[in-house]
């Protein structure tokens, strides 16, 4: 079955605004959340897929990819888009994000059917890393080793943050229940997480005191990066695993790296084209000559015809930028730049006056029209 498209699953436009997309997941998260629908396979396959859609639509890389590419952008299958992102996430883990994390024990004084447990393994954070790249790494690819800093799982404790022989206890403050509740008002009861045992309802009695009963400690990582040709400014590439670890055993985190290319002191990029631009002198120009030009491969020649104008595109197909997903390769732009003589000594002056005094307007067509043209302002 064919997937509906995600600004159609949110009821917003296309060109809906960040707010707006967040505000349509509220409103119909809450509609179809299983907990208000016990029992309807279709309310959690809706809630399911207005999940996804926020998922993607409330993140610019990735909306940016959707616009682009459409559902392929997400499909392994499809060699489109594809490299930087991976599975969706938890629709439970999404609403809880959006709404925060009382939010299931709201349900749960409605519905009696709180689902979070704050026991259970948890995902790791992502790490977002910068990387600044030369322009020609950028263009042919290249390895790259960084090093970051991240949550790792202790050594002492095996990420159980607490100490070896040290016996489970109740959290003095909760009871044992996990929830501390609080009332807004009038009959509103609302149960929130109870911050000293963060919701286990348990308590070590001695903590771990390499990691202090976090089960992790901060540590420096050293990490390979293979960045592939055609990567530009804003490219965002995905390390799976290498964020921080996961909690309570959950599986760790991803590492992503975002790309900043340098400037290049000849060279500018437009898409996977390559612009260049080459002074000449006023005699090749005129004459025509064969001049030599860089390329990231090294130098090429070009032939200049006679009477080449100003501003003048020559193409060098295949001297560009590899396509970052494999379709091909973009071509060199050359254009030329006339150098107008300067600092010129007596002789000089006099051979180019000599020269304008030979030419007539058959030698300036340009010119003849432009003036021909321009006769009627002059009335």
């Amino acid at each position: 079955m064919a997937k509906r498209d995600y600004y159609e699953v949110l009821g917003v436009s296309r060109d809906a605004t960040t707010e707006e997309i967040k505000k349509a997941y509220r409103r119909l998260a809450l509609q179809y959340h299983p907990d208000r629908n016990p029992g309807d396979k279709t309310a959690e396959e809706k809630f399911k897929e207005i999940g996804e859609a926020y998922e993607v639509l409330s993140d610019p890389q990735k909306r940016a990819a959707y616009d682009q590419y459409g559902h392929a952008a997400f499909d392994p299958r499809a060699r489109v888009g594809t490299y930087s992102y991976g599975p969706f996430h938890d629709p439970f883990d999404i609403f809880r994000e959006v709404f925060g994390s009382g939010v299931d024990s709201i349900f749960d004084d409605i519905f009696g059917t709180g689902r979070y447990d704050p026991t259970r393994p948890q995902q790791g954070e992502d790490i977002r890393y910068d990387l600044e790249i030369s322009f020609e790494e950028a263009a042919r690819g290249c390895e790259k080793e960084i090093t970051i800093r991240r949550l790792e799982t202790c050594g002492e404790c095996n990420g159980s943050g607490a100490e070896p022989g040290a016996r489970l206890r109740s959290c003095p403050t909760c009871g044992g229940q996990g929830q501390i509740r609080r009332t807004l008002g009038g009959f509103i009861n609302i149960a929130e997480t109870c911050p000293r045992c963060s919701g286990a309802g348990r308590m070590v009695d001695r903590l771990c005191r390499a990691c202090r009963g976090e089960g992790r400690q901060m540590r420096t990582a050293k990490v390979k990066l293979r960045i592939p040709a055609g990567v530009d400014t804003g490219t965002r590439l995905r390390s799976v695993g290498n964020g921080q670890s996961g909690l309570r055993g959950g599986p760790p985190g991803d590492l992503y790296v975002i790309i900043h290319v340098k400037p290049h002191e000849i060279f500018q990029r437009d898409g996977d084209d390559l612009v260049c631009e080459v002074p000449i002198s006023f005699v090749q120009a005129a004459l025509g000559a064969d001049i030599e030009i860089p390329t990231l491969d090294g130098k090429a020649t070009i032939h200049i015809p006679p009477g080449t104008q100003p501003g003048t595109l020559f193409r060098l197909k295949g001297k560009g930028i590899k396509n970052i997903h494999g379709h091909s390769t973009g071509d060199l732009l050359v254009r030329v730049k006339l150098e107008v003589p300067t600092h010129l000594n007596a002789a000089q002056k006099a051979k180019l006056q000599e020269f304008a005094d030979l030419c007539d307007e058959r030698v300036h067509p340009l010119t003849r029209s432009f003036f021909e043209r321009a006769k009627r302002f002059f009335k």
